[in-house]
């Protein structure tokens, strides 16, 4: 494999199966520049710990976008700290929380902790249960569903918004302007809207200001009135931004846990048995699925200063990608990186939801929605596998993955199912 030919980045060969070329990756060096777009990747599992636990030396500016379009101005000299705080709010998506530093992350972080209470995410969990149930009930009995469109993406999306108080009245117009946005990180465009959460913003600003004026005893309530850790009341656009973020991140990334997981059962259905029999194991499982097929490939810092990382310089003003996906299968963490192992020990150390301060605040949620929806799936059909006519026999299936450097997921997955007679 020509390394330095792939351009990561623009390649759609890399779709299908990204893996080997991060093996390559690995092999070559665990931190190595690629010569396209003058990123460093980053495939070794401690290299990008290391990183993720590293606040002061790298910055969280460029997180989403990396190098589209790039940084504003030039990063010169041995320390760009200065110049990435005077120019960061020009860069797209730069009002989003993944993309704070501290000590502004650390505030609008803090806002989340009146949001995910273990007392509303137990809440939260009750609602999903009826709406897995719900959701089911509306292709269980054509014994057979496109899981993505037809379950995983509108549970994912009201499990969301119950979860941040949004009044079913509304959940139609949520659906319908949030089911058909475009991927971030697409291969198929070159930058991204400066907004592109402007619905979001729109109704949680509504909703914030509303709640303010005539407090109620809900959770938009909780989120209006929220403050930071010093007492002080955030700005209407501050909360805003932090339940926008929670929004529109959980949806997407629990979609491609949900259809991973599933593909997973349906393909082999020794697995899919054992767990249909011995559910204390689907907790497992899915953090296996999540090490095996992480639903972000990786995510972008931007280092201030001169630093080091796995015995590799890099210069201050270096945009580096840390790469979940290929950390996530690295030997030296990992034996027999390459197996799914349901009952492999070590499994939930993956970082498939990040690690440090920017820790995935959604992850309790989307473990949830993943065990609930395996769970309901499994007591209501006696079998389900995939749809051979959609995606071919086993050995020659035909699965397609989203188009984006950023995000790993399928665009459809066709299966088809027994369903279960109510008793």
């Amino acid at each position: 494999m020509d390394l330095d030919a792939i351009d990561f980045f623009r390649s759609d060969e890399l779709l299908d199966d990204p893996y080997p070329y991060f093996e390559a990756l690995r092999e070559e060096c665990p931190v190595r520049r690629e010569p396209h777009h003058d990123v460093v990747l980053v495939t070794g599992y401690d290299e990008c710990v290391a990183i993720y636990n590293d606040y002061e030396v790298w910055s969280s500016a460029t997180a989403v976008t990396g190098p589209f379009p790039g940084f504003p101005v030039p990063l010169e000299g041995d320390d760009v700290s200065e110049i990435i705080e005077a120019h960061r709010d020009e860069l797209p998506m730069a009002d989003q929380l993944p993309c704070f530093d501290p000590p502004v992350h650390t505030d609008h972080r803090s806002l989340l902790s009146r949001l995910i209470t273990p007392k509303r995410l137990k809440e939260n969990e009750e609602f999903m249960w009826r709406l897995a149930d719900r959701q089911l009930d509306t292709f269980l009995s054509t014994g057979r569903c496109e899981y993505i469109g037809q379950y995983a993406s509108p549970f994912a999306l009201l499990v969301i918004a119950d979860l941040l108080g949004v009044p079913e009245e509304d959940h139609p117009n949520f659906a319908n302007a949030m089911l058909h946005t475009g991927a971030i990180g697409s291969t198929e465009r070159d930058s991204m809207t400066h907004r592109p959460l402007q619905y979001l913003y729109e109704q949680f600003t509504r909703y914030v200001e509303e709640r303010r004026r005539e407090p109620r005893d809900d959770v938009l309530t909780g989120l209006a009135t929220a403050t930071f850790p010093d007492g002080s009341m955030p700005e209407v656009i501050d909360a805003v931004r932090v339940a926008s973020n929670l929004f529109a991140a959980g949806q997407e990334t629990t979609v491609r846990l949900l259809s991973s997981a599933l593909k997973l059962l349906a393909e082999e259905p020794e697995l899919q048995d054992m767990l249909r029999k011995e559910r204390d194991r689907i907790p497992n499982f899915i953090e296996e699925a999540l090490r095996m097929e992480s639903p972000v490939k990786g995510d972008f810092r931007l280092s201030r200063v001169p630093t080091t990382v796995g015995g590799v310089a890099i210069p201050a003003g270096t945009t580096v990608m840390l790469l979940n996906a290929a950390a996530n299968r690295d030997p030296r963490k990992y034996s027999d990186p390459q197996a799914f192992k349901p009952d492999r020990p070590e499994a939930r150390t993956h970082i498939s939801f990040g690690r440090g301060i920017h820790t995935c605040p959604g992850a309790p949620l989307a473990r949830a929605e993943a065990r609930v929806s395996i769970e309901r799936l499994f007591d209501r059909t006696s079998e389900v596998h995939i749809d051979v006519e959609k995606h071919g026999p086993p050995g020659a299936r035909r699965y397609r993955y989203v188009p984006t450097y950023i995000l790993r997921g399928l665009t459809h997955l066709n299966v088809e199912f027994t369903p279960l007679t109510p008793s």
